[in-house]
């Protein structure tokens, strides 16, 4: 492996630190009625229903409070939450309340206020939070966001257990059953190899995996997940630059066989359109949360009882299920701080948190340990077990685009699109690996650069 030192100069002006010290040194006080008006971007939720369950939730704590509401939410397709919050960090001025998920709080440090009393508070009543959290939601030494009530999915793979058992002949239902009891033999024979040999079979039969091998949070998040099951990272921990490796070169020689599965159109899809691909039945496997379930269940019942739920193949470094974490945060020029922390402490009370997760099906995954109890899963049918092993239940290691770099590379190499990217540049671009190699790694050094 050939490592490459990261410049000495970094690209963030690191200043929330000392802001982060003194919010925590403060007491917290909760305003009896916070008063004014609150204006809310929150978003845009894939699953029928939810936005709604949603709205209800923040306008009756409003009405409670005397606070007066404005709720829009955004949509992620074609990355118009991020270019949103980028406007209003920039001209700051915009919504008091801004879903920040994944590396939003990394890349927006500098105009989110610090929340170290209202996570404090949050630990203090609920426990603790899921593991990923801190890592991307406290920079610098201070919290810069508050776990959301509603988001945070995991990429789970989402198959037809019909055009796997019939034109594979793999039992997913067996491997991965929708009940506790698991066989460990059958589960450890999940491999990205017999992923392919299955993807191969079902493609043949006029069906195909299908997933965005382009710059989307979508796209970003499953290429980045297989290349963690590789062992190839692209910036490590020390924010060493290490894509040049020959866990990298295998992984792009097993994606440039597994693209061959793969519908023509992937290179452009938006984060719609795996979704669209399975409820339409022409799919036979994708990387996705349950909304593609939950519209195929509306849209297209007949193809929606025969999705499941499971696991992702296990790789050579081990198995992986890539995830979003979404936290809210509250910019620094919002002129009502105190109603915005309120609010945070309500939606994450455990009653509010089940609320929502019924009201989208079982999307979401919280991020306080203790709310993941809900029980929404185990529920779920048709078809029965669909979404039990939803939630990571076996040997999965949750992770995210752009881990393990430092918070500043690592939200840049997710938006900037590295990953689909370097992919795209074998797999459609015809460029040899080494010279795909090359390109990423001088686009990580200008990341780092400037």
């Amino acid at each position: 492996m050939n490592a490459v030192r990261q410049p000495s100069r970094r690209r963030f002006v690191k200043t929330a630190a000392a802001a982060g010290a003194a919010a925590l040194a403060a007491p917290w006080i909760k305003s009896a009625r916070s008063a004014g008006s609150l204006s809310v971007g929150l978003w845009d939720h894939w699953v029928p229903g939810a936005n709604d369950a949603m709205r209800q939730v923040v306008e009756e704590w409003g009405a409670a409070n005397g606070v007066e509401v404005r709720v829009d939410f955004i949509t992620s397709i074609g990355n118009k939450l991020l270019l949103t919050a980028q406007a209003e960090s920039r001209a700051r001025t915009g919504h008091d309340v801004y879903c920040v998920p994944g590396w939003f709080p990394s890349i927006f440090r500098a105009t989110l206020e610090p929340l170290d009393d209202v996570v404090g508070e949050i630990q203090a009543r609920h426990g603790p939070l899921v593991s990923s959290v801190e890592y991307l939601a406290r920079i610098d030494g201070a919290w810069l966001a508050t776990p959301a009530p509603t988001g945070s999915p995991v990429y789970a793979q989402v198959s037809r257990l019909d055009y796997f058992r019939d034109y594979a002949g793999v039992d997913l239902r067996a491997m991965f059953p929708g009940h506790d009891g698991r066989d460990p033999a059958l589960v450890d024979s999940w491999t990205w190899d017999a992923f392919l040999d299955a993807a191969e079979k079902i493609h043949a039969a006029g069906h195909a995996f299908g997933a965005p091998i382009a710059p989307t949070p979508d796209g970003n998040q499953w290429i980045a997940k297989v290349f963690r099951a590789f062992g190839a990272d692209l910036v490590d921990a020390n924010g060493e630059i290490t894509v040049d490796s020959d866990a990298t070169r295998e992984v792009l020689e097993y994606l440039a066989r597994l693209a061959r599965f793969m519908p023509e159109g992937v290179y452009a899809w938006d984060d719609a359109s795996n979704n669209r691909w399975m409820i339409s039945g022409e799919g036979g496997a994708i990387f996705n949360p349950p909304s593609a379930w939950a519209v195929a269940m509306r849209d297209n019942p007949e193809a929606g009882q025969r999705f499941w739920h499971h696991d992702a193949p296990r790789g050579p470094a081990g198995r992986f299920r890539a995830g979003t974490p979404f936290f809210w945060g509250v910019w620094q020029f919002s002129e009502n701080i105190s109603a915005a922390k309120d609010l945070f402490l309500h939606v994450a009370e455990r009653d509010i948190v089940v609320r929502l997760l019924r009201a989208s099906k079982g999307f979401d995954t919280p991020l306080i340990a203790a709310h993941r109890n809900a029980g929404v899963w185990e529920a779920a049918a048709p078809p029965e077990g669909v979404l039990y092993n939803y939630p990571v239940r076996g040997d999965e290691v949750e992770t995210i685009a752009g881990y393990p770099a430092p918070p500043e590379y690592g939200s840049q190499l997710s938006t900037q699109g590295v990953y689909p990217n370097l992919v795209a540049r074998v797999t459609q671009g015809g460029e040899s690996i080494d010279d795909a190699i090359d390109w990423a790694a001088g686009e990580i050094e200008a990341i780092m650069f400037f």
